[in-house]
């Protein structure tokens, strides 16, 4: 999960200052967490404290933790309808497609045993809020990328899986995208970019500077794809110790409840 904090501060410089060099500066004196990591770590403590509990109290929980994570962290960066939401006294899933469900769902991907109940775990996540059937798929791919990496698939296996599953094409490649890549914000244009990062990666670190580079919404693919990096490869404990030392009190305890409750080690 902190692969995917790491990928949205890299990307925090660059959303909206794209850069399609493969060499840019990795962390600069803008490179802060965004929206991507308040959700993420939002969406990880509502699982940790509902694992075993059902539907109902996973959704409520979701909910109460984006609202509560969302309105401390009012200028993090959310879109214009989801900001709306964190403000609503009874929030509705309003039908959205947008990357927000893909960007904050790395939690799912490590918390539970089976990969059956690692994608209902992601539509659970994503459904308060992206209902909408492309918004559902987002988070279940990145969940199910996620899950497949960190239980010992090969890429093979991996791409083959989101292909069949999610429909996603997976046979461009990186240097096909990139030359007219720009700012996308849903699902069906930035989850397989962000898997076609990870997949055509070499470590960690290229599959950051490979999401970033190409452009777009370069916060929400960095962390996507850093969140199935950080499964397949691990992370890197100089970046582990980057993305804690850029979160605040509070977020970093959430990220060290998670990594104690999994067993692991920070970074």
């Amino acid at each position: 999960m902190l692969g995917a904090i790491f990928g949205d501060i890299v990307g925090s410089a660059y959303e909206f200052n794209n850069t399609k060099d493969y060499d840019f500066p990795l962390l600069t004196k803008w490179s802060r967490p965004t929206d991507d990591s308040c959700m993420t770590l939002a969406v990880a403590g509502a699982l940790l404290d509902t694992k075993g509990k059902d539907d109902a109290a996973v959704r409520e929980a979701v909910v109460r933790n984006m609202q509560r994570i969302g309105r401390r962290y009012p200028n993090a960066g959310y879109g214009g309808r989801f900001s709306k939401w964190l403000r609503l006294r009874d929030p509705a899933p309003y039908n959205s497609y947008g990357n927000g469900s893909g960007m904050r769902v790395s939690a799912a991907g490590w918390l539970y045993p089976t990969l059956d109940e690692t994608l209902h775990a992601a539509r659970l996540t994503a459904e308060v809020t992206h209902n909408h059937p492309e918004g559902i798929k987002g988070a279940e791919a990145i969940a199910s990328a996620i899950y497949l990496a960190r239980t010992g698939a090969d890429k093979a296996a991996i791409g083959t899986f989101i292909e069949e599953r999610f429909h996603y094409d997976l046979h461009r490649t990186l240097d096909q995208i990139r030359p007219t890549y720009r700012f996308y914000v849903d699902c069906m244009r930035s989850v397989p970019e962000a898997i076609l990062a990870f997949l055509e990666s070499t470590s960690f670190e290229d599959a950051i500077r490979k999401a970033v580079s190409l452009g777009g919404d370069s916060d929400t693919i960095g962390c996507m794809t850093g969140a199935i990096a950080e499964a397949y490869y691990g992370l890197p404990e100089a970046f582990g110790r980057a993305a804690m030392a850029r979160l605040d009190e509070p977020l970093q305890e959430i990220v060290i409840d998670f990594y104690e409750r999994l067993g692991h080690s920070r970074g």
